[in-house]
């Protein structure tokens, strides 16, 4: 008897408790504090959901959830956010304006 099973669990944001909270443990950008459901899809079809435990962090740009504990410090006022746009996101160190990759880490600018 052969049985295939396409499908798996997921987690899905369900609501966004708090804005800008942290920043994201893979790409830097900001997180969200959110509540989320436990998603069981069968053949991508939604079939149970439930309700996770705890709330965790979500960043848009990359779509990854995480704890709160893993959270990089939130970014601060629009007077440190000028300077944070001559920062590497990857190794978050100081790069002139002038530059197309960063001088410490080679990544694109």
């Amino acid at each position: 008897m052969f049985f295939f099973f396409a499908g798996g669990l997921e987690q899905q944001v369900r609501q966004v408790l708090k804005s800008r909270v942290g920043r994201c443990i893979n790409c830097s950008s900001t997180v969200d504090l959110v509540q989320y459901d436990k998603v069981l899809k069968l053949f991508f079809v939604p079939v149970w959901r439930w309700p996770g435990k705890d709330t965790l962090l979500y960043c848009d740009n990359c779509k990854l959830m995480f704890p709160q504990s893993y959270s990089l410090p939130p970014p601060t006022t629009t007077a440190t956010a000028i300077s944070d746009s001559l920062r590497c996101r990857f190794c978050d160190r100081a790069v002139e304006t002038d530059f197309k990759f960063c001088p410490f880490c080679g990544s694109d600018l």
